[in-house]
């Protein structure tokens, strides 16, 4: 009989803690219920979309075409080969300087196009074609003189570089940027490296010409 007892109470209580342990850990099946939601992901606001991408734009150093046609049953076509200058500016006749850099070609147009019309002709087609190369010119004492392809913004020394670096007869304090205007500039190698603002950029149709030592 005491066996009996025994074991009913040991049944009494195992069941009483199991149905304890259940109602204590009921809270934590309401947190974790169908209601709660999972972090939402944060999405970039539209602002920070990049727009124009890949939109080509004109450089200084640049080489364009401006046509001028349609402006009357008396106008003849005229086409004018431009460089874009330091300025970033063309000169065509009547207008004067038109700004072109960091312009598209519709821009372009545009631009001009609203500088002749209705001051100088009543109506005008402008059209602009860019020179199909950009390069650049690496030559003098350098391992690997050459024409070179514009990629992207570039520097005196990076251009060099690109040429294979200066040989052993450069002399590295006189370097000369010459710019498709015409425009020269004295650069010394060796201090550019050190001091960016020593540096220039080039552009496309400029030359980089480096001297030779004399000892």
């Amino acid at each position: 009989m005491r066996l009996f007892y025994y074991g009913l109470s040991t049944c009494v209580l195992l069941f009483a803690g199991i149905f304890f342990s259940g109602c204590a850990s009921s809270p934590d099946a309401v947190f974790l219920s169908d209601d709660s939601q999972p972090p939402s992901t944060p999405v970039a606001p539209p602002d920070v979309i990049p727009t124009n991408s890949g939109v080509a734009l004109f450089n200084v150093g640049d080489t364009v075409n401006v046509t001028l046609s349609d402006a009357g049953p008396d106008f003849t076509a005229q086409t004018y080969e431009q460089i874009i200058k330091e300025d970033g500016s063309i000169t065509l006749p009547l207008i004067g300087n038109v700004q072109a850099a960091d312009r598209t070609v519709g821009d372009l147009e545009q631009a001009i196009h609203d500088l002749y019309v209705p001051k100088y002709y009543v109506r005008l087609t402008v059209t602009v074609k860019p020179s199909a190369d950009r390069v650049f010119y690496v030559g003098g004492e350098v391992n690997h003189p050459g024409v070179f392809q514009y990629l992207g913004a570039t520097t005196v020394t990076e251009a060099i570089q690109s040429a294979g670096g200066p040989d052993d007869f450069a002399n590295h304090s006189k370097v000369w940027l010459i710019r498709a205007t015409g425009t020269r500039i004295h650069v010394n190698y060796d201090k550019a490296l050190k001091d960016p603002s020593q540096d220039p950029s080039v552009y496309p149709g400029d030359q980089i010409n480096v001297e030779r030592r004399i000892f």
